[in-house]
């Protein structure tokens, strides 16, 4: 199975899918847990 080239293709496009998800999901949690600024008062209605 791992003699064949296109398996280590396979692997390796899969490998960097998987580090590419854990990348974007650490900064979407790192976005979503800052803080939201508050309003200004001319922002409220």
């Amino acid at each position: 199975m791992f003699q064949d080239e296109g398996a280590w293709i396979a692997i390796g496009i899969s490998l960097l899918f998987v580090v590419v998800g854990l990348v974007m999901h650490r900064v979407i949690v790192k976005v979503l847990k800052q803080a939201a600024p508050e309003p200004d008062q001319k922002d409220r209605t």
